[in-house]
């Protein structure tokens, strides 16, 4: 009996193992106009079989809303600056931690589109060539990449859309972020951005 226990066993540590090695899929689709998300966040694993799939907004979002338009007040008094402030120890360490996940994270598609206007026709200008330079020294890092923006002057506008999937080896996955959660500043950051949550 329990030579069987112990094949079963050692038989789901395989199978945890083989799957942590060939990795897992991520596709996310989504549209946000106005204040209305719509979207699709698939995971799959063998690139096939599908094991989380989460439409939204669903029954159960709806719900939450109500609840969340009553603390949106609460929300609305987060201190960015602190936020920030204790990003900035943590930059180097982000930093290699990005670089050594790029080898971790395969890039499928990534296919996004801004629609940003504000009320100020200069200032729509002025923030959309802005964006337009950030984007135009981000798509050429990855052939797989499309980001755009294009602006809107009927008013204060942030519309988005995007089809992503990507791909992702766990197993690699663990070193850098051990490595990354183990630096004093970074565990810092965390409980702080959790603290203003």
């Amino acid at each position: 009996m329990l030579n069987i226990l112990g094949m079963i066993i050692l038989i789901i540590i395989l199978f945890i193992i083989i799957l942590l090695l060939i990795g897992i899929k991520i596709s996310f689709i989504y549209d946000k106009k106005g204040s209305q998300l719509k979207g699709c966040l698939k995971i799959l694993i063998f690139k096939k079989i599908k094991v989380y799939s989460h439409t939204f907004p669903s029954k159960d979002d709806d719900d939450e809303e109500e609840e969340e338009e009553e603390n949106d007040e609460e929300k609305k008094q987060r201190d960015v600056k602190k936020i920030l402030n204790l990003a900035k120890p943590c930059f180097e360490d982000f930093k290699i931690f990005v670089k050594s996940s790029l080898n971790v994270i395969k890039v499928k598609r990534l296919d996004n589109h801004l629609i940003f206007g504000m009320d100020s026709y200069a200032d729509t200008g002025k923030y959309i060539g802005i964006i337009w330079a950030i984007l135009a020294t981000i798509n050429p890092l990855h052939e797989k990449l499309h980001l755009s923006a294009e602006p809107s002057f009927a008013g204060s506008v942030l519309d988005i859309n995007g089809v992503n999937e990507v791909e992702i080896h766990v197993l690699k996955l663990i070193v850098p972020t051990i490595r990354l959660v183990s630096k004093k500043d970074v565990r810092i950051f965390i409980r702080g951005v959790l603290d203003e949550r």
